[in-house]
């Protein structure tokens, strides 16, 4: 392997890496579904893979479309930046949703306590809600579109990183630097997302958040509102 194609792989893995790790929009949209959810661990795998191999593609297909006719790299930029507004418009529009369709769960499932008298005189009481009493599965339940829509949130979500350094590649026009090059980068990236999501998940689950449980949905679609806010106003 020649010097260029070092500096291309670390070039890559780097940007991949630190590109990932600084967005929080890459991880906490699928920490706090997952955990809302409660997606398995591999589930939450591959819905995180899924939406990450669809986010590397769409801007490697921009990118290539625009080298190949010669599009300059600021007006590629130009582009990023607006399916960047857009992602994260989405982002905000889906948390600020389920957030308000948490909250009415919640409250729905509030614990509320009955009273019992027994022939013998005894009087006892117990709580609970009308979520346990409805916790059997239903064999027509609808499957939820939640994942479909963080894919086609993730579409949106531009990879900046990648156009300039697809530039060298292409502009030596090396086929196989590309591909380096891509591969590189996009399995970096979603190395990243798994590592992180899995991580926090597994950290997740060693505590007890008790009342709160019933809030797990608000809580999802709150958090995710907040990324949004922070793509969009806080340039993160």
């Amino acid at each position: 392997m020649d010097e260029s194609s070092l500096i291309l792989i670390m070039t890559a893995a780097s940007i991949g890496f630190i590109h990932t790790l600084i967005g929080p929009d890459h991880y906490i949209p699928f920490i706090a579904m997952a955990k809302a959810r409660n997606w398995s661990i591999r589930k939450t795998a591959l819905i995180t893979s899924a939406c990450g191999v669809g986010h590397v593609l769409s801007s490697l297909i921009i990118g290539l479309i625009g080298i190949g006719f010669g599009v300059a790299v600021s007006e590629l930029e130009l582009i990023e930046s607006t399916r960047g507004d857009i992602a994260g418009w989405l982002l905000i529009g889906f948390g600020l949703a389920y957030l308000i369709w948490g909250l009415k769960k919640a409250f729905k499932n509030k614990p509320h306590a009955h009273i019992h008298l027994h022939e013998n005189g005894t009087i006892h009481t117990h709580k609970h809600t009308h979520h346990e009493e409805h916790a059997h599965p239903h064999k027509e339940e609808k499957k939820s579109i939640t994942p479909w829509v963080l894919f086609t949130i993730f579409i949106f979500g531009p990879c900046e990183a990648l156009i300039p350094i697809l530039m060298y590649p292409a502009a030596t026009k090396s086929v196989s630097g590309l591909i380096l090059v891509t591969s590189v980068f996009g399995v970096t990236t979603i190395l990243t997302m798994l590592s992180i999501v899995i991580i926090s998940l597994q950290g997740m689950n060693l505590f007890n958040f008790g009342k709160l449980e019933r809030y797990t949905h608000a809580l999802a679609g709150g958090v995710i509102l907040l990324c949004g806010v922070a793509i969009n106003f806080l340039g993160l």
